[in-house]
């Protein structure tokens, strides 16, 4: 049965998304399939959503599958998306799946993260670029951002560190700011605290494409661009929120030393 208090949490919360996205009640109505009328009773409390709409305005709004769940919740109404394990047997293909694109990308590194940058899955590749870092960075949850830019991580070896950093801090801060997630937050606030402070005259580096990450290594400075994957068609939480992080070579002299390395 749905409550007062219950549409009221939904209209509220349908506002939030809508501003966040910067998306007008007319442009929503239409990617929904409704009137920008039935979309202002909805968000002023006057009219009561179905199931079905509250799903088409989040989708329509590109609401994350979990946030999804907590929409419908809002409303009344049962989460939609399952939330499995990523160990739950049922999710054995996407494991093979996401073990077998690691594996493609050999000698190239490659992680696979949650939403919140923690370590689900690496690849060799991976494992040797973070040989030497602090033990401790390494335990389990492992946060892929914090063995990047913190001091007992690779950051001592990232030869343009204060532009990479500030390049991934971007990136992650976008996410917060586009699904906003008060762990990943406090995760940009304390990596801020640990980098240098933003160049001032930022793009020194650029490949003119991409920001490269220079690394150095006892065999000379690896230069990697990094490539970001999800699946895109998920509606299990968990498969939603996967995301593949590959480090690829910038040229030749990368490539011939990281398969060096991880051929070893």
């Amino acid at each position: 049965m749905i409550t007062g208090s219950e549409t009221g949490g939904f209209a509220v919360a349908l506002r939030s998304w809508r501003a966040r996205r910067r998306v007008s009640q007319l442009e929503l109505a239409v990617r929904a399939g409704t009137t920008q009328r039935h979309v202002s009773f909805i968000e002023s409390g006057r009219s009561t959503p179905g199931r079905a709409m509250v799903i088409r305005l989040a989708e329509s709004l590109e609401v994350p599958v979990r946030e999804r769940n907590v929409l419908l919740l809002a409303a009344g109404f049962a989460p939609a998306y399952p939330r499995t394990p990523f160990d739950d047997p049922a999710l054995e293909p996407v494991r093979t799946a996401v073990e077998r694109i690691l594996a493609g990308h050999l000698p190239y590194p490659a992680v696979v993260v949650d939403r919140c940058g923690d370590l689900v899955s690496a690849n060799a590749g991976f494992r040797v670029l973070t040989e030497g870092v602090a033990p401790s960075l390494l335990v389990p949850p492992v946060s892929v951002p914090r063995v990047l830019l913190h001091p007992d991580g690779l950051a001592p070896r990232i030869a343009n560190l204060d532009e990479w950093a500030w390049h991934v801090l971007d990136r992650l801060h976008a996410e917060v700011e586009r699904n906003p997630h008060d762990r990943l937050r406090s995760l940009v606030a304390e990596l801020a605290g640990l980098v240098p402070d933003r160049p001032k005259r930022a793009g020194a580096d650029y490949l003119g494409f991409a920001v490269p990450l220079r690394l150095r290594t006892d065999r000379g400075e690896l230069r990697l661009i990094t490539t970001l994957t999800h699946f895109g068609t998920a509606v299990d939480v968990t498969v939603a929120e996967l995301r593949l992080e590959a480090f690829l070579p910038a040229d030749e002299a990368t490539a011939a030393i990281l398969g060096d390395l991880v051929g070893r």
